[in-house]
């Protein structure tokens, strides 16, 4: 559903995107991670048709996104980081309006927006203008209209901004329901943890290029090794050592705990757990140990795997606001 092959993208003698290939897969969420200015919403600008890009090629729907440019807006549903909602409209006559200009007749324009400002908790505040909403209420909003028309592909930018917890659940919940219908989702976000979630894969851009690509499992073993388990029991640790023989090497040891890494648990955990019951030993507990996507992704910015040199980028946010998510020709 998105393609990227080789997409680049130059601001006169300055290179933002240095040719990256990427793809996303029918019901797929891939996020896309980096530092400021590594080039993250100009690869969103170019593959929603906002951008054109200098060189390579992407497809969107199965749509070229130069060749085929106005048709893609219309398969796209678009958030951008500063939004740019005109504050003089009530919601629902701001969703009415981008709805028109997505081609929906009224009634599909009133029942989409309906449906859509009832699920986010904004349906009591339809009439208010959109200049009296919070920050967040206003982050909803543009979500709502990235949606109104039901698009196959969504490009989210940080969807979460400023957003309270539980509306940033609300919107959380509401992506993975959109992936399970078979979207298309590319997000970009600075919460790693929300990143973990709702993430089926997760590309890291600095530079203008990727560095790293895979699924969260693939990467964290690739950056932290092989998983580690932790060992619990109720009497002193050094009583199981010499049942562990043969099966795992002990890794880390404190008074009643064992710390052990293993490639393939399924066969291994079974087979010694069954010998320390066997020889009474008192097990409280056997989980791997958690890692985390930060712990990850924090190893591969700071270059502890081979990666370009960063450069510093100009802001991504030239585009004038108000025009962000507009259907142009």
């Amino acid at each position: 559903m998105i393609e990227a092959q080789q997409l680049s993208k130059r601001f006169g003698n300055f290179e933002a995107v240095g040719g990256i290939d990427l793809e996303v897969r029918p019901g797929e969420l891939l996020a896309l991670l980096g530092p400021n200015g590594a080039g993250k919403t100009t690869t969103v600008r170019m593959l929603g048709a906002i951008l054109r890009p200098s060189g390579g090629r992407a497809r969107v729907a199965g749509l070229d996104v130069v060749e085929q440019a106005q048709a893609v807006r219309g398969k796209v549903g678009l958030l951008t980081e500063y939004p740019g909602l005109y504050g003089r409209m009530a919601a629902l006559e701001y969703l009415d309006f981008f709805g028109a200009l997505l081609g929906l007749d009224a009634p599909t324009r009133r029942r989409r927006a309906e449906a859509l400002l009832r699920q986010f908790g904004l349906w009591e505040a339809r009439e208010r203008k959109l200049d009296s909403y919070s920050k967040g209420m206003r982050q909803k909003v543009a979500l709502v209209r990235a949606l109104i028309h039901d698009p196959p592909v969504l490009f989210l930018d940080e969807p979460t901004t400023a957003m309270d917890p539980q509306s940033a659940r609300v919107v959380r919940d509401a992506i993975g329901d959109l992936r399970q219908a078979d979207r298309s989702i590319l997000l970009t976000t600075h919460n790693l943890a929300e990143a973990e979630v709702l993430a089926d894969r997760i590309a890291i851009i600095r530079g203008g290029r990727i560095i790293a690509q895979g699924s969260f499992a693939q990467l964290s073993r690739q950056l932290l090794g092989e998983p580690l388990f932790e060992l619990r029991l109720a009497c002193p640790a050094t009583a199981a050592l010499p049942f562990l023989d043969g099966l795992v090497a002990v890794e880390e040891q404190g008074d009643n705990y064992l710390r052990y890494r293993c490639a393939e648990p399924r066969a291994v955990n079974p087979p010694l757990l069954a010998r320390l019951v066997e020889h009474g030993l008192p097990v409280v507990a056997l989980a791997e140990m958690p890692r985390s996507l930060e712990e990850v992704y924090l190893r591969i910015v700071a270059g502890e795997r081979e990666t370009p040199s960063p450069v510093t980028q100009p802001s991504e946010t030239g585009l004038d606001p108000a025009l962000s998510g507009v259907a142009r020709p």
